[in-house]
């Protein structure tokens, strides 16, 4: 398989949950699931997650753990917990539990995590929406079937590549790791669909397998490829057998998807390691594997001295998206845990380099005779593709519970936004599922629809018949009209003024003996009686209303102490006269006229409001009534 230009732009997504540094295996032990907490937060201040889909993982479900693991293993991990581990002696034993692979609190959940990761990534590979998927909590390569092995539980890489498997023919598997990828060669010893390619430590080094001879078995004999290597390996010579040796495997297995074991315990200075690589000698292996330009799932795995761990993961994502980043780190939650320095890159120890040239050219040779045994690119029977691994979580939080502590990812989703409307008003919670979340838009865009509906029908009466009743008395007045909305003001007679048109006062001058005058035309109205007292009609400035100036409203008033001013403005589509009349005022137990509106009608409008001086905030006049 030809190597393709590294200058391509390729898409990434990046699987992580915040909940995935909380968990602890005990005090001093090795193991630190912070560091991929560590490495996360270096990520976002290098703003490297503008780069890339960031998701979080859905939990495995037992149901996708035994796709690999035994039932019975999956059910005493989800049962065992420090507080009954008296009760589960056997099955401790039995299933290698309680040293390296200890019990703590929330293992379980830990579990279903750093699979969920991997298990997404590879659904999302084989529906051709990214490129390369990032899960730096995956990568616990020992797991076996029925048994945990080197801090690993769940084998989350045979777990992914049993996803993989259901729409590409062949994968390649390769491990960095300083440790032998036992679990994940040991699942697919026997066939030909996927060869597991590892260069590790060999000789007295955990787990003790992985030699040159180990070539697999049945239909996958060859197709288990181990390169052991000795302490003190440099960037120099690790490069000098990689990429010859990847080359040929690409040229004679020609995989279609490829799963990236990252092991940072390969790098110097590693807790538990004794090689002596840098990052960017380790990322070169990243770099060389992404000029092949396959669909490639990148995971975690081991590494112990997690500062580097997390140097290590952040400068290979950048790798992978092709983005150059500054040897100067910025400031971080764990900023304290690269000093002296503060540096990405580390200096390689001055270790001697047990691997000698004559060594590695020996393993070189034998290991390209094995791969010329293979037949070039071996065919796979055509078979139904099984459903996707995901399914839609259920969010019953009826069934939760209560003792249990609330994820991260729980307390997220239990936050509902502020513009967001409810499917059950009563409850006031909202719906997580993607129907659900249909609903609510359509419910949002249907009541947005209903409340512009209504503004613009308020608006509207305003322009069309408006009546307007204004109670007066010697000491105060109650005036009654306005949009209806339901807003309006009360105010003393003595300090309310009417301000008419010029051409209104004529008509008043010459009416006055008159008690009812009326006008002829639809469009204007001029039958008016004007008071001894003058008045101002105010509104508050909520109101939508406004008064055609052009359709200037007339007004009925008695000249007596207490009587009622009626202005009456035209409907602009009737075609008969109207006509004020004088009627007495109404007594203070007679509740006002309700408020009816109809654009259409032919009919007035009558609209209330009660107006009083100290909750006037405003006049509302007219540009042409005003009286300067």
């Amino acid at each position: 398989m030809a190597l393709m230009g590294d200058h391509s732009k390729r898409k990434i997504c990046y699987y992580y949950d915040g909940d995935i540094g909380n968990y602890y295996y005990g005090q001093g032990h090795p193991m630190k699931p912070q560091r991929i907490r560590m490495c996360h937060n270096l990520l976002l201040n290098y703003g490297l997650y503008r780069k890339m889909e960031i998701y979080r993982p859905h939990k495995a479900s037992q149901d996708e753990m035994t796709r690999f693991h035994s039932d019975d293993y999956i059910k005493f991990l989800k049962s065992i917990r420090p507080d009954n581990m008296s009760d589960f002696n056997k099955q401790m034993q039995r299933f290698n539990v309680g040293e390296d692979c200890p019990v703590f609190d929330g293992l379980y959940e830990f579990c279903q995590l750093s699979t969920g990761g991997s298990i997404a990534g590879a659904v999302k590979l084989n529906k051709q929406a990214t490129d390369i998927a990032i899960n730096w909590s995956g990568g616990l390569h020992h797991a076996k079937k029925s048994e945990a092995s080197g801090f690993c539980y769940v084998n989350d890489i045979v777990l992914a590549i049993l996803e993989l498997l259901k729409y590409h023919q062949r994968v390649l598997y390769i491990d960095i790791d300083i440790h032998h990828g036992d679990g994940v060669e040991e699942a697919f010893y026997t066939t030909d669909r996927v060869m597991t390619m590892s260069f590790h430590k060999y000789g007295e080094y955990f787990p003790g397998t992985g030699d040159l001879r180990d070539i697999g078995a049945g239909k996958g004999k060859y197709y288990a490829v181990n390169f052991p290597l000795r302490d003190g390996i440099n960037d120099e010579s690790y490069e000098q057998v990689f990429q010859p040796v990847m080359s040929k495997v690409m040229e004679m297995f020609q995989p279609s998807a490829v799963v990236l074991q990252c092991g940072a315990d390969s790098l110097s200075g590693d807790r538990l390691g004794c090689f002596n690589l840098s990052l960017k000698g380790h990322g070169k292996c990243v770099e060389f594997v992404r000029r092949f330009n396959l669909p490639t799932l990148m995971v975690g795995g081991g590494g112990y001295t997690i500062r580097n761990v997390a140097r290590c993961w952040t400068y290979e994502t950048s790798i992978a998206l092709q983005t150059e980043i500054a040897n100067e780190l910025p400031y971080n939650d764990y900023f304290e845990y690269y000093g002296p320095d503060f540096k990405l890159h580390i200096n390689p120890s001055n270790m001697t380099n047990q691997n000698t040239t004559e060594y590695l050219d020996k393993i070189k040779s034998r290991l390209f005779e094995n791969l010329r045994m293979l037949p070039h690119a071996p065919g796979v029977q055509m078979a139904d593709i099984v459903d996707d691994a995901l399914k839609e979580e259920s969010d019953d939080e009826d069934k939760q519970n209560p003792d249990e502590r609330i994820s991260i990812r729980a307390s997220d989703k239990r936050i509902a936004c502020d513009d967001e409307f409810s499917d059950s008003e009563d409850e006031g919670g909202r719906t997580t599922t993607a129907d659900g979340q249909k609903k609510n838009k359509e419910s949002n865009r249907t009541k947005r629809m209903k409340l512009d509906d209504e503004k613009n029908s308020a608006s509207t009466s305003t322009t069309t018949s408006v009546t307007t009743t204004v109670t007066t008395t010697a000491s105060a007045a109650t005036v009654v009209g306005g949009a209806g909305d339901g807003t309006g003001v009360a105010v003393d007679a003595k300090d309310v003024k009417v301000d008419l048109p010029k051409d209104t006062i004529n008509q008043i001058s010459s009416t006055s003996s008159s008690s009812t005058s009326t006008a002829n035309t639809p469009q204007q109205s001029a039958t008016t009686t004007v008071a001894t007292s003058s008045l101002t009609t105010t509104a508050p400035s909520t109101s939508n209303s406004t008064i055609d100036p052009i359709k200037a409203p007339t007004a009925v008033v008695d000249s007596s102490s207490n009587s009622q001013i009626t202005m009456v403005t035209a409907n602009s589509k009737s075609d008969a006269p109207l006509v004020a009349k004088q009627d007495k005022a109404p007594s203070t137990s007679t509740p006002p006229p309700s408020l009816t509106t109809n654009s259409n009608a032919t009919s007035l409008t009558n609209t209330t409001i009660t107006c009083t001086t100290s909750s006037v905030s405003s006049v509302v006049e007219s540009s042409e009534h005003t009286a300067q």
